[in-house]
């Protein structure tokens, strides 16, 4: 505790401290531009004292940062692990200092976030310009696949659900639901007609979709008041990604079932036809998951806050 450290060893120990964050911004500066030289013409320092505080710096660590060459200054393995560290911890601590200025450019720093690549392509990316133009300090790092990401293990700021979700201890906030509808293209039904009821879809067939290939899917799904019902129908393409299950049901492969959001640009250009309106699948809740209610930088409450505004336009 304070009150048992001596004024020297408060000034030993802050001191130092001080003097690491210093050296890790002169290591960042170095690795970003790939010269000692060009560093220190930047900062208007001498190129001996740059190279001394990272010598220091890579003592403390008891790691090699760099690879130094006559020509040009690398990244070792370490050195880029540690530099994405430094420039997170650095970001936050310029996002502190400003924590109770509200200009925009006072937001900065990386974000780690992922969602599904419908929703990234459908819903986020169209608006992402705008963001990034209102707070140009930001960087965004945008994972997007139907694989589920390990919140903490992968260092995910947050990350966006759809579907039910299992309880795993992080922080779960509701953005609304999806309406799912069932769609088949022009040139499907051509050729085998359009399905009028749940049992006509024994002669039709399904594109469909697995996280697991290998497991056996459902059928066909829909719901009345509280029960889900599942209708076993034909189809010989089963597929573990949205991406690829929308561009099957566009080929005229079969039948799907899925979030409107992701299928209402086709249906608008006459690519798809949506059918069976009475017998929808049960729609998916959209969650945004965080590892953290408290602490939460403000770079990382801004997004959500933002992601929760755009979202309004897709969700019930």
């Amino acid at each position: 505790m304070l009150k048992n450290v001596s004024l020297f060893q408060f000034k030993q120990q802050y001191g130092q401290s001080m003097d690491k964050i210093y050296a890790m911004q002169l290591f960042v500066r170095v690795a970003e531009l790939g010269s000692f030289t060009r560093a220190a013409e930047t900062l208007s320092l001498p190129k001996g004292s740059v190279s001394r505080h990272i010598q220091r710096l890579e003592s403390s660590l008891g790691t090699r940062l760099l690879h130094r060459t006559t020509r040009r200054v690398q990244l070792t393995q370490d050195g880029m692990v540690y530099y994405d560290r430094c420039r997170d911890l650095l970001a936050n601590l310029d996002e502190l200092d400003n924590l109770f200025h509200a200009e925009p450019a006072s937001v900065s720093g990386r974000l780690r976030v992922d969602m599904p690549a419908a929703v990234a392509k459908n819903i986020v990316i169209p608006q992402l310009p705008a963001l990034l133009q209102q707070y140009p300090g930001l960087e965004l790092e945008l994972s997007s696949s139907d694989r589920l990401v390990d919140v903490v293990q992968e260092g995910f700021d947050c990350v966006v659900r759809v579907g039910q979700l299992k309880d795993s201890g992080l922080v779960a906030r509701p953005l609304g639901i999806l309406t799912q509808i069932n769609c088949a293209s022009p040139a499907y039904l051509a050729r085998f007609g359009e399905p009028l009821t749940p049992g006509d879809l024994s002669t039709h067939a399904l594109v469909h979709y697995a996280v697991t290939l290998g497991s056996r899917p459902q059928g066909f799904e829909y719901y009345r008041g509280d029960e889900t019902h599942w209708v076993k129908a034909g189809g010989v393409l089963t597929v573990n990604s949205t991406e690829t299950y929308l561009a099957a049901c566009l080929a005229g492969l079969g039948i799907i079932q899925s979030p409107r959001v992701g299928s209402r640009g086709a249906i608008k250009a006459g690519q798809l036809v949506e059918i069976l309106p009475q017998y929808r699948a049960r729609p998916l809740p959209v969650s945004l998951i965080y590892p953290h209610r408290r602490n939460l930088s403000r770079r990382v409450h801004l997004f959500m806050e933002w992601l929760k505004e755009i979202m309004k336009g897709y969700v019930d």
